[in-house]
């Protein structure tokens, strides 16, 4: 499990490219780990932008989840999933936030974007459905973005 959450977070530490604050946690959730953060688009480098095909922007943020399966004496394994993200903010507005899955190598990301304001503090709920189960793990997320 160590080693997931290593690459989880290198690969968060990889998109920013300041000091910047980052939420990153994670959810237990029978049998798996939801990993979950959110940051500002306009935090990326250019070339990880391009790379994962995230347009830059200082009212753009970006939301990265990884559903990782439970395995008793490893570090757990990352699966593919059903992944649905709800947020709403404190003027009561809710918005879905479409994910795309991307996979490197032995990890699983489900990325989505979407639009904020200055000082804007979001709640998300995430719902994922890892694949050959019907359970619906449940996570929640609360982030604060300050744009430029």
């Amino acid at each position: 499990m160590q080693k997931m959450k290593l690459i989880f977070l290198s690969l968060a530490v990889m998109l920013l490219t300041s000091g910047s604050a980052v939420a990153e946690n994670s959810t237990k959730a029978d049998g798996y780990t939801i990993h979950h953060n959110a940051f500002l688009s306009s935090e990326l480098a250019p070339d990880m932008a391009s790379r994962y095909n995230i347009r830059r922007s200082p009212n753009r943020a970006v939301i990265n989840i990884s559903i990782i399966k439970d395995v008793p004496n490893t570090t757990g394994k990352a699966v593919t999933a059903q992944v649905k993200v709800m947020s709403h903010n404190l003027r009561g507005q809710v918005r879905n936030i479409p994910v795309r899955e991307i996979k490197e190598q032995n990890a699983v990301y489900y990325i989505g974007e979407f639009l904020v304001e200055n000082q804007e503090s979001v709640t998300f709920t995430i719902e994922a459905i890892p694949s050959g189960t019907s359970k619906v793990l449940h996570a929640s997320l609360k982030q604060q973005f300050f744009t430029r």
